[in-house]
């Protein structure tokens, strides 16, 4: 969370003339409710399930995909990943995720907690073995986004 996904996934959907879906907004719109109130109602497992449906169900090969951070914690998602198309790791330092997170504008369900600094340092170090399974890892550093869709575009050119 708060990497850039769905910044670079639009640059690079209008690059390629490809299909933008962001995952969390088609969610949104199949069950009704906001990310925020569904990982309420439910929980997490829940969320992830359908998430995870969402997934499966709604995705075309032909587009670019921005999903949750926490997809890569089940792993059968994997597998529809891989069938899609190419998988994107944007690695950003904790440091500059607490910054870009302490400005975003959208709260972020699993950091409904005091120390929620810490909780994001834990998340990363829990998801990171499994965000290096992608086939591409861009290491954002000080990195401009529109920048890391052109790596990105380099590296897996479309179609993909």
């Amino acid at each position: 969370m708060g990497a850039g996904k769905t910044t670079v996934g639009r640059i690079i959907a209008e690059k390629t003339g490809a299909e933008f879906v962001d995952l969390d907004k088609v969610l949104e719109r199949k069950l009704g409710r906001s990310v925020s109130q569904l990982f309420k109602l439910y929980g997490e497992e829940t969320f992830r399930s359908h998430e995870s449906r969402v997934l499966k169900d709604c995705c075309q090969t032909d587009a670019v995909i921005s999903t949750g951070g926490g997809i890569v914690t089940r792993p059968e998602n994997w597998k529809e990943i891989r069938r899609l198309g190419r998988s994107v790791f944007l690695n950003v330092d904790p440091d500059a995720l607490i910054t870009r997170l302490t400005t975003a504008v959208k709260p972020r369900p699993l950091l409904q907690t005091e120390n929620w600094q810490a909780k994001v340092k834990e998340l990363r170090d829990q998801r990171l073995p499994l965000y290096s399974e992608a086939d591409i890892t861009v290491d954002l550093g000080s990195m401009e986004l529109e920048e890391a869709a052109a790596l990105v575009l380099r590296e897996a050119p479309h179609p993909w």
